[in-house]
């Protein structure tokens, strides 16, 4: 099965409420798989084309688990993140290309400067200029250069869609989807992004978070499950997440798109409409009560209200 393009049909997801009043509506699709692939729950269009920007990266590390990079936990974690840019994800990064025999000169990630609002100001302020090293993708990427040096690929050009590596990712994200790649782009640290579906995506972190120790997804998985800070950041609410969720994996994307899945293969593949992460988290607790995980397993939010398939957020509470 092929993803269609086509312009999703999202359906409302998040009422937001003022005074008992609906004063603005978040679109969105949603779906819940239990471990055995079946729907739980599904709003919206969870079977279009749609680009899953970060929540993609533990598919991908599995792929060079498959390829055969050897990694520590802290390793695949990295090389599974968005991180936040604090001194504990750089060091990781920089581990895994020393272990390589390479150097954060050999990244290919735009220059950037630290996601997290409070290292990117200290990073400023020390006088710190930005860096290939500081961008949040640095991880993936410096697991993507262990990977072509262990296979002897050229490293000049691992994100060409034709470069050996990435057609073995592009070979992983169909098997563990269950879907062809409709559509080959850019993301924003310049690797090839795959289109796939919403239920697809949940498919393959499914797959990945149900995956007996020691296999590739199961490494991939490990390494999620012991180092969530490095997965994002101390200060990340998908951090918070798996620290308050025993055994949970879960990765966020820009424009909004949120994967998370538990021990036993139940998955959770969401996509607000509006690229707003305002509504990805009211919806993420809906989805996880859904599951049978309470809504208010992170810090609660004020006026939030599961009802079924949406999620309410009242702004005057």
């Amino acid at each position: 099965m092929t993803p269609e393009i086509r312009v999703p049909a999202h359906e409302p997801l998040v009422h937001l409420l003022r005074d008992g009043m609906v004063e603005g509506v978040h679109h969105g699709s949603a779906v819940v798989l239990a471990p055995d692939g079946r729907v739980l729950f599904s709003a919206g269009d969870v079977e279009a084309a749609f680009y899953p920007r970060s929540a993609a990266k533990p598919l991908q590390a599995t792929a060079m688990a498959r390829l055969g990079v050897e990694l520590s936990p802290a390793g695949f974690a990295v090389g599974a993140a968005s991180h936040s840019g604090e001194e504990i994800h750089l060091a990781e990064v920089l581990r895994t290309l020393d272990g390589a025999g390479l150097t954060a000169e050999d990244l290919r990630t735009p220059e950037d400067l630290p996601f997290d609002p409070v290292e990117r100001d200290a990073w400023v302020a020390s006088g710190r200029s930005a860096s290939r090293l500081a961008h949040n993708c640095s991880g993936k990427h410096a697991a993507m250069l262990a990977t072509c040096r262990l296979h002897g690929w050229s490293t000049k050009d691992y994100l060409d869609a034709a470069h050996p590596l990435q057609r073995a990712i592009a070979e992983c994200v169909e098997e563990l989807t269950g879907q062809r790649i409709p559509k080959v782009a850019v993301d924003g640290c310049g690797a090839p992004l795959f289109a796939v579906s919403l239920r697809g995506l949940a498919r393959a972190v499914g797959k990945i978070a149900a995956a007996s120790p020691g296999t590739p997804e199961g490494l991939v998985a490990e390494g999620i499950r012991k180092h969530p800070e490095l997965v994002a950041g101390t200060r990340r609410d998908v951090t918070a997440l798996m620290r308050a969720v025993p055994g949970l994996i879960a990765k966020d994307g820009f424009e909004a798109v949120q994967v998370a899945a538990l021990p036993d293969g139940t998955a959770i593949a969401i996509k607000i409409a509006d690229g707003g992460d305002r509504a990805r988290r009211p919806v993420l607790a809906a989805a996880l009560a859904l599951c049978g995980v309470d809504p208010n397993v992170l810090e609660p939010t004020p006026g939030l209200r599961v009802t079924g398939a949406l999620a309410e957020l009242d702004l005057a509470a």
